[in-house]
């Protein structure tokens, strides 16, 4: 039996989807079914369902149950309310950790983030680095991949910045000209999470995994209005207006499209220093309009609006 964490959410489901269709024995961990059920990105699938917490360890039991492997994909990129970084990313993934050493699952697999170091003044990035210098030091028998930024349906990425072309009828920001990034569409994480799973020479390594492009921000700014058919002028915003205006959506939006947190990662290349995809998938897919258009589509400004007030 094969556990997945944040099974419902953007990588969690492709992954169980993907797992389903190889006919491998999936339980899918959930914090609330009936909010995943709503949710339909795992609706018609052959899984088993638990309700489980990270952040609360005597959840995680009964989810453990009769596990073989765990493949952990939990974490937060924006923090709200109480669930924060350090509770969510870190001491969710020790919980987690924990749990499988008292039930005897040996086998975890984790979902890593491109960049993760435990001594970064990045709160994000600092969360993850710890956590998987938790898993690394656990005795299990472990895998982890550190991916760029994950492009694909239902991204938390490129799709923002559809969401945010109606905001933008004339003029599109470009938030940072030169930060670089080498986006992998989630389906070639996913071949590679997957092939992981019985490959022994994977245990105890960590894997940085990119596309096969380096783009800078205004390149994927400007691929993704060209998937959508959107045209604008293109006008750099320098950052100290920039983080006024993230510091200012904090403050009115429940659901801001990016925190001040997130923007600071800017400052981090986001460049695998050795890209090694090419173990797992021949020919990984590229990040272009041509393979972006089939599924982004223009936001209307009533839908932007809905998600950044939480409607």
């Amino acid at each position: 039996m094969i556990l997945v964490t944040g099974a419902s959410g953007y990588i969690g489901s492709h992954l169980v989807k993907r797992l389903t269709q190889i006919d491998k024995p999936i339980r899918a961990m959930v914090r609330r079914r009936s909010q995943a059920e709503k949710e339909g990105r795992l609706a018609g699938l052959s899984i088993e369902w638990v309700e489980a917490d990270v952040s609360k360890s005597e959840t995680l039991a009964v989810a453990l149950d009769g596990v073989d492997v765990v493949i952990h994909t939990v974490a937060i990129a924006i923090e709200k309310g109480r669930h924060s970084y350090e509770e969510v990313n870190f001491v969710g993934t020790k919980n987690l950790v924990d749990a499988c050493i008292a039930k005897g699952v040996k086998r975890f697999i984790n979902l890593s983030q491109l960049g993760a170091d435990a001594e970064l003044p990045y709160r994000f990035l600092a969360s993850k680095g710890r956590a998987q210098d938790y898993v690394a030091t656990s005795g299990l028998q472990w895998t982890a991949f550190r991916p760029s930024v994950v492009w694909g349906p239902e991204d938390e990425f490129a799709n923002t910045f559809a969401r945010l072309v109606p905001l933008s009828p004339l003029i599109y920001p470009i938030v940072d000209k030169d930060a670089r990034f080498q986006p992998i569409w989630v389906e070639d994480l996913v071949t590679a999470m997957v092939k992981s799973i019985d490959d022994a020479a994977t245990i105890g390594e960590q894997y940085e995994l990119g596309g096969p492009e380096v783009l800078t921000l205004e390149e994927i700014e400007r691929r993704t209005l060209k998937a959508i058919g959107a045209r604008r002028l293109f006008v750099p915003i320098p950052r100290p207006i920039l983080r006024l205006i993230v510091a200012l959506m904090e403050i009115l939006l429940p659901n801001p499209p990016v925190t001040r947190s997130l923007l600071e990662l800017l400052a981090v290349d986001n460049v695998p220093a050795q890209n090694e995809i090419q173990r797992f998938v021949d020919e990984p897919l590229a990040f272009t309009p041509e393979n972006t258009s089939g599924y982004m589509r223009q936001f209307r400004l009533s839908q932007t609006l809905a998600q950044f007030f939480g409607k």
